[in-house]
Parts: C-alpha cells; sequence; structure tokens
C-alpha cells in the first residue's frame, strides 16, 4: 500500500536547522538576516551588521565559534555574579566608602536581577547618611521610580566600587529634579580600582582614525579596564599616538550596552611568526557617563578574572 508523500519524509529532514554557523553560511559584503552570538550566548555582531570582507570572516571564525542568535538554544550563557559576599566580620558604614559629591554611581530598579543599570550621580548627603542624587535617565527620560521602592546602587568612589540597596524616599522636582534615597543597607565592596583590568574575549569593530560613519575590520578585544582596552587586529591598525573607533556590546547580568568610542594606540605588539595579526594597547577617549557605568560593572562583576597591570596597557 502506498504512502502519502507527507509520510515518506524522514523526521530529520523536519528537525530545526543547526545553530552551528559555516563559514560558508556567513554573507560578505551582505546585511547579516540574523545575530551572530559565540559559543556562550554573547552577541558577536547584531542583525543587519555587514562584514566588509573574507578575511574578516575567517577571523571571525578562527577566534570565535559563530552560531544563529535567533534559533533554540543558541544565546544560552551561563548568568554572570558579581561576588556580593558582605565583609561580615567588619561590616562596611557609609563614612567607609568615601564617596564624595559628584561621585557616579548606577541604580537598578530590580534588585537582584539582570535589569540594565542607569547612571546618575550623588549631589548631598543629608546627616542621618540619606542620599541626594540626580534622576536617573532612561533614553534621555528620567527613570520611574516609586516611593517606598528598593533600588540597587553601585557607587564608584575614589578606591574601590561598593553595591548596597536604598530605599526610595522622595521623588522632586523643585526647586529642580532630583531623588532622596534612605541610609545604604549592608555595603558590600566589589573591588579595589587601582588599574584593574579582566581578561576578555568579545568582538570589536574598528575603524581607522578618529572620526567616521563605517568601520574597517573585526579585532578580539582581549582585556578591559576602565582606562582602555587590548585588541587584537588581523593587520597593525597604526602607530603609537594614532587614533581609532571602536565599537563593541558588553552584556553580563547588570546591562547590555552598547560602546562607540575613539581611542588612541598606547602601545602596539606585532606578531613574530606568519600571523599577520597585532595587539594594540588602546586608551579610551571622552567616554559618556553611561558608557563610562557599563565598562565599570562590566570590569568589576568579573573580579574573579582581574589581574593588576604592572605597567601600562598590554
Amino acid at each position: 500500500m502506498d504512502e502519502s508523500a507527507d509520510q515518506q519524509v524522514p523526521n530529520s529532514a523536519l528537525a530545526l536547522p543547526s545553530p552551528v554557523l559555516s563559514a560558508d553560511a556567513v554573507p560578505v559584503g551582505a546585511p547579516l538576516e540574523w545575530p551572530i552570538v559565540d559559543a556562550d550566548g554573547s552577541l558577536l555582531f547584531a542583525s543587519g551588521t555587514v562584514l566588509a570582507t573574507a578575511d574578516e570572516r575567517a577571523f571571525l571564525f578562527q577566534h570565535f565559534q559563530p552560531r544563529r542568535g535567533d534559533l533554540p538554544d543558541a544565546a544560552a550563557h551561563p548568568a554572570v555574579e558579581a561576588d556580593l559576599h558582605a565583609e561580615a566580620d567588619n561590616p562596611l558604614t557609609p563614612a567607609d566608602m568615601h564617596v564624595e559629591i559628584g561621585a557616579l554611581i548606577g541604580v537598578r530598579l530590580q534588585v537582584g536581577s539582570g535589569a540594565p543599570m542607569h547612571p546618575c550621580r550623588i549631589i548631598g548627603f543629608a546627616p542621618n547618611h540619606s542620599l541626594f542624587i540626580t534622576p536617573p535617565l532612561q533614553q534621555g527620560r528620567m527613570l520611574a521610580l516609586s516611593l517606598g521602592e528598593n533600588i540597587d546602587i553601585v557607587a564608584i568612589a575614589s578606591q574601590a566600587v561598593f553595591r548596597f540597596v536604598c530605599t526610595v524616599e522622595a521623588v522632586c522636582r523643585s526647586p529642580f529634579d532630583y531623588v532622596v534615597l534612605s541610609r545604604p543597607g549592608p555595603i558590600r565592596r566589589l573591588r579595589e580600582r587601582k588599574s584593574i583590568r579582566v581578561q576578555t574575549h568579545f568582538a570589536v569593530r574598528f575603524g581607522i582614525g578618529e572620526t567616521g560613519d563605517t568601520y574597517d575590520g573585526l579585532g578580539v578585544a582581549k582585556s578591559l579596564s576602565a582606562l582602555g582596552m587590548s585588541l587584537m587586529a588581523p593587520w597593525a591598525l597604526g602607530a603609537v599616538g594614532d587614533r581609532l573607533r571602536v565599537a563593541f556590546r558588553l552584556r553580563s547580568a547588570e546591562m547590555d550596552t552598547e560602546i562607540q568610542t575613539a581611542t588612541v594606540i598606547r602601545n602596539l605588539q606585532k606578531s613574530a611568526g606568519a600571523d599577520a595579526s597585532s595587539v594594540h594597547g588602546l586608551e579610551f577617549d571622552q567616554l559618556e557617563p553611561a558608557q563610562q557605568m557599563a565598562i565599570k560593572v562590566f570590569v568589576f562583576d568579573r573580579q574573579d578574572d582581574v589581574q593588576q597591570w604592572s605597567q601600562g596597557f598590554k
């Protein structure tokens, strides 16, 4: 007895396509129809990105394990958690933080969640240690805060980064916009700030020169600090003192932020072998407050990988 055409289709033909990409599946010179992620789910390229050359595509597959980010399980990645262990033997007080007026802080609405941090600044202290801050902004608008709401705070002090929880006590509009927060709850020190870097491995788009609307290629961030980054590229991008543009995305339990900024090449190490790749020590130039916050949170959330920089950028 004849089977219908549908019955004759093997089950394997109905299986979902694999998220793992081959080089032939990634177009050159045309916009990507889907995002590309690495094996751990970190975003390499957003949909719509154009890989300019076959060498750039080869570099992508040499240093990453590209997968389609729109297919099941392609974006699964382990949660990144900061070390929040309190110093139980010697509880920290607000005075121990040495946070000054004008200090940059990050505000997150859902305590303990992966919601993004929103930058603002401390503008005053009350005798009872309540904090006065500028309103956190989201896409240029005042973030909606509710009275009595608990919020997560990351404070960037002169020598360390701290995390604690405050309660919103008032949202004021006169004589100017500001927010009053309660005395900080238990304070946790995340990490000392002096010359800290973390080892990284994520994609960076680079452009030659300080200005321009397009990027010239793809590199790999080998390490990152609040001051700069170590960038491996397929070739030497310039000499010491030259300027580059970089664009990359930082994603952690705290935020998902696109960074675009100018940099200065502070040192350059060219490969001595057949590999033409070079490692550039880059210093960031004029980061926006939100970008500064994103980088600092990213760095301090990865404190298990922190190394002290003995000299300059490597």
